[in-house]
């Protein structure tokens, strides 16, 4: 199981929500205006159909009638009027909600640490960004302005009816119980209900998300009856939770449609007994009853909505959970007085897992090369981590001129350290847009220049409108594969760094693109900090000093050839990647 992201909690959703209200509180109140406008003009018709029978039965003739009947509707266009802008207001006043919602999320997923994002799982992330966020968004479009109008509307049938006689209006309200206790019963259950779906949902994407980039490993090792264990596993408890929720439903929906039948009952008994004593009129009573049916659809519309509510109420507390995650370190943190990094008897170990480092201490001097290497398994790949202040360790330190890695806040890490993997991303857009993600205020020339130093200059030009190209997966001209990791480089060296660390990131490209592109590395990085995670051994042989990395800790640091000379593990890292035996002389050119 992953370690998901939080919860907000319901105090946290209300305020959230007045939040959002405020933010575009005209709008918002020019909704209630039209809705209760829109109440109100459809309270006369029922009003004055009493008020016609009554007319009748006291003998009045065909003019009075006519005369209320055209009021009738006129005050019916009206409604339909005034319920008609309020809904184009309400439609507008939630996507405008929705666009905050969205950016929100957009920046607070921005300023989660990576590390945070990892241990939660994509899947939980992406179920976030994708399904609740669309559930939100739903509610405030949808949702929102129906059960504005709706409640505005049962307030004033409501109203009506303890208008009309006071004793009907109670009996309207008290044939009613059985919905309020069936909501009760329900609004108890079901936030926790929606919330272990939405968690369940997010298990199932992380799973199938691990499962499809990891496809190619899951082959090698043979691991695919696991996998498709652990994802019925995990469908079999999304259908659970499913089940749960359409079970709140089924009990809820049905014990308010038996309901909704007394209250027209009752007010039409009790209203029948006080005509026969004389105490209200036929008309009155009528007219109760006609609003007590028309109370049906607006109040059947409401507790649609409120069991819809449940269901985005949850789906909101998990996108505004993302709140309560924990943050990037903030802006105005210390500045680094110089660009050595000193690791100092660092330890570290993941969630539920041992050791991967054991007190490791390395100084990386400015403008060297240092290549990492060792086995599979040995920590290189955690410590590259820990370098870029992605992960921080358990104990120890990682200092950059004297101050703490994860200390520094986000920009001046960018300045400081960047970590360069085979993972790469092309964002839907132009290739002008991909690359000013590193540094905005740049220009076309320090554009060309990047791609110039990567070696991709001469494929974008050949894209038809260059820089303005549109890439993505619906483009025609794709980038993937070795493109798209040129265009992560080109990031790199427009973002500036001081200190570049690469986790094999030209692994991806093909042999001549690799060695071009290695060739202008080597030039864009002259006078710079290298730190280079070596799977390749070529890489530590042009290394200032090579670290070698066994079961977590530092055994051996030197220049490639006195640790060659030395015979150790560095030596023997050397002759087998070369397919030598230990002791004979190197035949092949290095």
């Amino acid at each position: 199981m992953t370690a998901q992201l939080p919860v907000a909690e319901p105090a946290d959703v209300r305020r959230a929500a007045g939040r959002l209200i405020r933010a575009d509180g005209c709008a918002f109140a020019v909704v209630l205006a039209l809705n209760a406008l829109a109440a109100a003009a459809g309270l006369v018709g029922p009003w004055l159909l009493g008020r016609i029978i009554d007319e009748v039965r006291a003998g009045g003739g065909v003019a009075v009638v006519d005369r209320l009947a055209l009021v009738i509707l006129v005050c019916a266009l009206g409604q339909l009027l005034l319920a008609r802008g309020a809904r184009y207001v309400g439609y507008r006043f939630g996507e405008r909600t929705l666009a905050r919602v969205r950016e929100e999320f957009v920046d607070r997923t921005l300023t989660l640490p990576a590390s945070v994002v990892e241990r939660a799982g994509t899947g939980d992330l992406t179920a976030r960004g994708t399904a609740d966020v669309s559930a939100v968004g739903t509610t405030l479009r949808d949702a929102g302005p129906e059960l504005l109008i709706s409640s505005v509307q049962c307030l004033f049938l409501l109203g009506a009816v303890f208008a009309l006689d006071p004793l009907l209006g109670a009996c309207a309200v008290l044939a009613q119980a059985g919905i309020w206790l069936a909501l009760r019963w329900y609004l108890r259950r079901a936030r926790t209900g929606y919330l272990a779906e939405g968690a369940a949902t997010s298990e199932v994407a992380e799973i199938l998300t691990a499962t499809a980039s990891g496809g190619r490993t899951v082959e090698a090792f043979g691991l695919q009856r696991r996998r498709i264990a652990a994802s019925r596993d995990a469908l079999e408890t999304s259908r659970r939770t499913r089940l749960y929720t359409l079970y709140l439903r089924t009990v809820f929906f049905v014990t308010v449609e038996i309901s909704f039948v007394l209250p027209v009952s009752v007010v039409l008994l009790v209203g029948g007994a006080l005509h026969e004593r004389g105490t209200v009129s036929l008309g009155a009573v009528i007219a109760a009853a006609l609003y007590l049916r028309q109370l049906e659809t607006p109040l059947d519309q409401v507790l649609m909505r409120v069991e819809q509510l449940q269901a985005s109420g949850a789906s909101f507390a998990r996108v505004e959970g993302l709140g309560r995650a924990p943050r990037a370190v903030p802006s105005g943190s210390p500045a680094p007085a110089d660009d050595r990094i000193d690791v100092t008897d660092v330890r570290y170990s993941y969630d539920r897992g041992g050791e991967v480092l054991r007190g490791v201490d390395l100084t990386v001097r400015p403008g060297e090369r240092l290549a990492v290497v060792g086995p599979s398994g040995a920590g290189k790949t955690t410590l590259s981590r820990l370098l870029a202040g992605i992960d921080a360790p358990r104990s120890g330190s990682v200092t950059v001129g004297g101050v703490p890695i994860v200390d520094l806040d986000p920009e001046q890490l960018r300045r400081q350290v960047v970590l360069v993997t085979q993972e790469h991303h092309i964002f839907l857009g132009t290739v002008r847009d991909n690359l000013l993600i590193a540094e905005p205020s740049a220009g076309d020339a320090e554009l060309w220049a990047a791609l110039a130093a990567v070696g991709a200059d001469d494929w974008v030009r050949e894209l038809p409108d260059g820089l303005g190209t549109e890439l993505g997966p619906d483009s025609p001209h794709r980038a993937d594969g070795s493109r798209a990791q040129q265009l992560a480089l080109a990031r790199v060296v427009l973002a500036d760094p001081h200190t570049l660390i690469l986790d094999e990131a030209t692994a991806l490209l093909d042999p001549a693109t690799a060695r071009h592109t290695e060739r202008a590395l080597a030039a864009v990085l002259e006078g710079r900090t290298v730190i280079a995670i070596a799977h390749r051994l070529h890489t530590a042989h042009d290394a200032d000093r090579v670290a070698v990395m066994e079961d977590g800790r530092l055994t051996e640091l030197g220049a490639h050839d006195s640790l060659v000379a030395a015979d150790g593990a560095y030596a023997s890292l050397w002759h087998s990647w070369h397919g030598e035996r230990p002791g004979l002389p190197d035949q092949r050119p290095s």
